[in-house]
């Protein structure tokens, strides 16, 4: 089975509301990124409704953790959620949502969508990525223009901005 993975892509989430637009927003890139735009909708919906049902059964105050991950199998787009409860999947009308118990009281949860016809996980078109990037072209800087420190300058408007949403 693992054998004819093509492609996986996972994120690591702590378990707040916020995971479920996070979960969604990893799910449109991924499959935007794999050409697989035609089951963004209905992976997004599946994402959503696994993340926000872990989040939902949080009963500890402490945060913890979990992961969703993409996997191109077969003839399938596999959307999985490993997270620390037990019990059975939850339901979503529409979708197959399977769950098994992992070592480490951990938990799969996962739910497959068939590939558009005729495609296999081999012939997805996966992004193709330089194993190392072209340095940036040097630029030289004169009187009239002083080197500016970049990160300094980010700094500055992230603290520029978290001093703004502490005083609004």
């Amino acid at each position: 089975m693992i054998g004819q993975t093509t492609q996986v892509d996972d994120l690591r989430l702590v378990a707040l509301p916020s995971a479920v637009n996070c979960a969604e927003m990893f799910v449109r890139f991924a499959l935007a990124e794999w050409r697989l735009r035609e089951l963004i909708g209905e992976a997004t919906r599946i994402a959503r409704h696994l993340v926000s049902s872990s989040v939902n059964a949080t009963k500890s105050a402490v945060p913890r953790f979990l992961t969703v991950r993409l996997r191109l199998h077969g003839d399938a787009l596999v959307i999985e959620l490993d997270d620390d409860l037990t019990g059975e999947p939850p339901e979503l009308a529409g979708a197959q949502i399977n769950a098994v118990t992992l070592p480490g009281s951990r938990r799969n949860v996962w739910s497959e969508l068939p590939l558009p016809t005729g495609m296999s996980a081999a012939a997805v078109p996966l992004p193709q990525r330089a194993p190392n990037r072209a340095p940036a072209p040097a630029i030289e800087h004169t009187a009239e223009q002083p080197r500016v420190d970049a990160d300094s300058q980010i700094l500055q408007r992230v603290l520029y901005g978290l001093n703004r949403g502490n005083h609004g």
